[in-house]
């Protein structure tokens, strides 16, 4: 194992991370405002077929951007119609809703392309690598850093906005109160409601992105469903950094790695079957280590309070 395949790894991972990074901030930010948005699987893929859609009729990739964005709003609004405004049990919803995408696409393909299974076409434009030339000159960060996605950088970029927004401006308390007490949050005149309709609003711009990254910024091609469980590990990454956007997105790297890792491994002899189930492992272990970590944290509080508990009773003696 060389410098040069570890430096591709790392720069695949950095890649294969920003679906999560994106959809795990929108996510994030849906959890904090009280609603567990589990169709994130859902959301991404529509934004994946439309960002295709828009730009293979137009030959632009910005129009694509756009018609992925738009196509996960009006999906954001069946989301919040069902749970915000019929007060639907939200992971039946969840469920509904990714099965939905999961059809709708199929058949959006056969409507408008003809075909199923996957498309490709020439007239699709992807969105276009950027090349720093500064970087030239450094070889290790010219090929860990350089001629990737513009939503690569974009999505370092929303960490630090993210972060901001959750901890530094009055809406980001207004999310965080409307998910762990609403009811004071409506003692001060604001609606509850109409901050989980803000937070589903960022939150289906961001799957919308994520999914337009996906099918331009990868393949330039559309595939049914080609987000495989990375809405779901996306959402595994939101509640692994506590709603956190540094920890969140670096719980998000982590998993990318792991898919850069089952990517590069493939070719070493070891059978697929394996490999791709990497980036699912890790997540599975990830959690399993939040569970565990929870759950010493909670004996300790609780062996703390007991031990007051004997001290004050035995003082009182």
């Amino acid at each position: 194992m060389n410098l040069d395949f570890i430096l591709d790894v790392l720069s695949t991972g950095l890649r294969m991370a920003t679906p999560f990074i994106l959809v795990g901030l929108g996510g994030l930010i849906s959890l904090s405002a009280g609603d567990l948005n589990i169709s994130l699987e859902g959301f991404m893929l529509i934004g994946a077929f439309f960002a295709v859609l828009g730009s293979y009729l137009f030959e632009s990739y910005v129009i694509g951007i756009c018609f992925a964005v738009l196509a996960a709003l009006i999906y954001g609004l069946l989301f919040g119609l069902f749970t915000i405004k019929l007060k639907a049990d939200v992971f039946v919803v969840g469920i509904a809703l990714n099965l939905l995408a999961s059809e709708a696409t199929v058949f959006f393909s056969r409507l408008f392309f003809n075909v199923r299974g996957s498309f490709s076409d020439p007239r699709i434009e992807g969105i276009p690598n950027i090349h720093m030339a500064f970087l030239d000159d450094i070889p290790v960060l010219d090929q860990l850093l350089n001629n990737h996605s513009a939503f690569v950088y974009i999505s370092w970029i929303m960490i630090v906005i993210f972060w901001f927004l959750v901890y530094r401006t009055p809406y980001g308390f207004y999310f965080r109160a409307a998910g762990e007490h609403p009811e004071a949050l409506e003692t001060t005149g604001i609606r509850v409601n109409k901050i989980r309709w803000i937070a589903n609003t960022i939150c289906s711009v961001m799957c919308g992105l994520a999914g337009a990254h996906l099918s331009l910024g990868y393949l330039k091609m559309f595939v049914e469903d080609m987000t495989a469980g990375r809405g779901f590990i996306a959402l595994s990454a939101v509640i692994f950094g506590g709603s956190n956007p540094v920890t969140m997105a670096i719980t998000s790297l982590l998993f990318g790695l792991a898919e850069g890792i089952s990517l590069r491994i493939q070719n070493m002899g070891i059978p697929s079957q394996f490999t791709l189930m990497l980036p699912y492992l890790t997540t599975i272990l990830a959690l399993i280590f939040r569970a565990v970590r929870k759950s010493r944290k909670t004996t300790t509080l609780l062996t703390s309070i007991a031990l007051t508990d004997t001290e004050t009773k035995g003082g009182k003696l």
